[in-house]
């Protein structure tokens, strides 16, 4: 259990055994005399008891230089932690011999020991040390150096509180409930969390107590836990931060990665050279065109496990292919008009779609076949998701009756949120946790999945395009119609980064996606723009761009590529492989779809080429 407002931060890794290992044969003293008021330290930290100057120090003896410019001392301690954390107690013993530091002082391992073991009186003496008066004030001597500022109630509450949680483990509840009234009460002021420990005392076994509290007790990891959280607050040229060389050892992939400007694969660079990738090794080449549809292609996707690919489009079919040879598996064909959107199951066996026939339809994938056709609805079905269960899917309609719904396999409606917003696009996270409806105007929805209830309203102030959530389930990608993209925290709702292509934006149903390897980019379409002029005093339709594929880094939202595909019309959507960063494919209003790898051209048996006047009669399905 965490009192509120700790931090959440724990030095880039939750793993709950800090240094990772037990106390090492030899320490140095290392406890602070400095004076401790109100929870802030007055002095400068204590250096482990060496002592430097400039970069410069004596152990045992012998003369110590930087090690090409990092503190020897430093770099030695953390290694003894790093050789501790593999296993390796021999070779840290040796090198603290050999070096003549350690890893932790005496007064650590105590501290450690007395945590572990459940010592508490004897825990929150080592960590504050003993109370004086000096000059009519209290003062705290010997205490271990802690961070700047720290709220040292807040540390004493978190051991009172474990000390509290297994006196009820052991159905001494007398005991417990003075720790509760005469320790806790008088650290802490939040009324709700000292009622929520009182609430505890009724519980009737054990059982009962680890599930209410979230706590696996005295012999699980909770003590392990709480050294990890209490280590956090004291200063770290005492207590080393956790796992100190894999963090900056991560620290320095991730700058590399960062850096690397074309990064697309999911494996961690070697930490044997620097790393980079070539352009070369980036899905930039149209391999293979796909021209079955015979009109616009409104919307592409991969299947979850990247061996298929569906489009649909203003003719009204749906086409699967086969990845990657891209032969054509089926064609679903039954909508009245245009489809306007399609949705894999989570395991790729059924598929919803959407049209503009008022009509959303469930598929057997497998056979290509219908499954059921819900009951028409008032205007056309725009989107649709499924649940990550996939036992149920929503749609969203243009309509101000069963604009958002939920049903099942048997087509059966479950759930009507009977709102009044018409729904022009949604997603549902992979947790499960949210739904977000993005609605015509500027407003995007966001509920909570699992009861169904309103979060919150977001009104981005422009009309949108499409939205998508990452995998993690934490981003919100809205495709605007200004010509921009931005990211939005869903937990802060804040945004987080602005994805900008220089295009005046469109008008038309323009989809914008995560993509490449750890979703490491954002991708999206964009509008071929005409404009007229005057030429020899007659009105002509000048062609200024195509529809282009716009390609940044979802990290720093840098535009890292633009790649002309699809002629004067729009493009429409890209989706990436899944399985395969090296592949998106893209769909446009000149009939085609086309596929995008590192690889050369290819060739596929197919319909003769379309070619497309570049006009926007039906724009997506969808024009405001």
């Amino acid at each position: 259990m965490r009192a509120d407002g700790e931090p959440s931060n724990t030095n880039g890794t939750s793993r709950p055994f800090p240094n990772g290992s037990g106390p090492y044969p030899l320490h140095k003293a290392a406890v602070s005399s400095s004076t401790n008021t109100n929870g802030k330290r007055r002095s400068p930290v204590a250096m482990n008891g060496s002592s430097s100057t400039n970069g410069y120090a004596s152990a045992n003896g012998r003369s110590i230089l930087p090690y090409f410019g990092h503190d020897r001392e430093e770099v030695t301690r953390i290694i003894l932690q790093a050789l501790g954390d593999m296993g390796y107690h021999g070779a840290a013993a040796s090198l603290t011999q050999e070096s003549g530091y350690e890893l932790e002082s005496p007064a650590i391992v105590a501290f450690r020991n007395a945590v572990l073991q459940g010592e508490w009186t004897e825990a929150e003496e080592l960590l504050f040390g003993e109370t004086a008066e000096e000059d009519g004030s209290s003062t705290n001597r010997n205490s271990l150096a802690l961070q700047e500022g720290v709220d040292q109630n807040i540390m004493r509450f978190w051991l009172r509180q474990q000390k509290f949680l297994e006196l009820l483990e052991q159905r001494d509840t007398g005991r417990a409930l003075m720790v509760l009234r005469s320790e806790l009460t008088p650290l802490y002021q939040d009324i709700g969390k000292l009622h929520f420990l009182s609430s505890l005392l009724m519980c009737q076994s054990t059982e009962d107590l680890k599930a209410k509290a979230d706590w696996d007790g005295a012999n699980g990891g909770s003590r392990h836990h709480l050294l990890s959280e209490l280590a956090r607050y004291i200063s770290p040229s005492v207590m080393i931060p956790e796992h100190r060389l894999a963090i900056l050892l991560q620290q320095v992939k991730q700058h590399q990665i960062s850096s690397c400007l074309y990064h697309n694969t999911p494996t961690s660079p070697s930490l044997y050279q620097d790393h980079t990738c070539d352009r070369n090794g980036f899905p930039l080449q149209t391999i293979l065109e796909l021209g079955e549809h015979d009109g616009e292609v409104w919307q592409v996707q991969f299947s979850n496990d990247g061996t298929r690919l569906a489009s649909c489009g203003s003719d009204g079919n749906v086409h699967i292919y086969d990845v990657p040879s891209f032969e054509l598996l089926h064609t679903l064909e039954g909508h009245e008009s245009g489809v306007c959107s399609l949705a894999w199951s989570p395991d790729d066996s059924m598929m919803v779609t959407c049209s503009q026939d008022r009509r959303a339809r469930l598929w057997d994938t497998t056979r290509g076949e219908i499954k059921r056709t819900l009951n028409r609805f008032g205007e056309p079905v725009s989107s649709c998701a499924w649940a990550p269960d996939g036992q149920t899917f929503v749609t969203g309609c243009l309509d101000k009756e069963r604009n958002l719904c939920q049903y099942s396999l048997s087509g059966d409606l479950i759930y009507d949120w009977r709102r009044s917003h018409r729904i022009q696009d949604l997603a549902v996270s992979p947790n499960g946790h949210r739904l977000v409806a993005m609605d015509n105007e500027t407003h995007i929805h966001v509920y909570d999945f699992v009861t169904r209830e309103l979060e919150y309203e977001i009104d981005m102030k422009v009309k949108m395009g499409s939205v998508s959530i990452s995998q993690n389930s934490r981003w919100l990608l809205v495709e605007q119609k200004d010509g921009k993209a931005r990211i939005v925290d869903l937990d802060t709702r804040e945004p987080i980064r602005y994805f900008q292509s220089g295009d005046k934006g469109s008008e038309f149903i323009i989809r914008a996606s995560f993509g490449g390897a750890n979703e490491s980019f954002v991708v999206s379409g964009s509008e071929g723009i005409t404009e007229s002029s005057l030429i020899d005093m007659k009105p002509m339709l000048m062609h200024i761009s195509e529809g282009s594929i716009f390609i940044w880094r979802r990290e720093n939202g840098q535009l890292i590529e633009k790649l002309e595909g699809h002629g004067k019309g729009c493009c429409s959507a890209v989706s990436w492989n899944p399985v395969n960063p090296c592949m998106f494919a893209s769909a446009g209003d000149d009939c085609k779809v086309r596929i995008w790898s590192n690889e050369g051209p290819r060739s596929r048996s197919s319909k003769p080429p379309r070619q497309s006047n570049g006009s926007h009669p039906e724009s997506n399905g969808w024009l405001q």
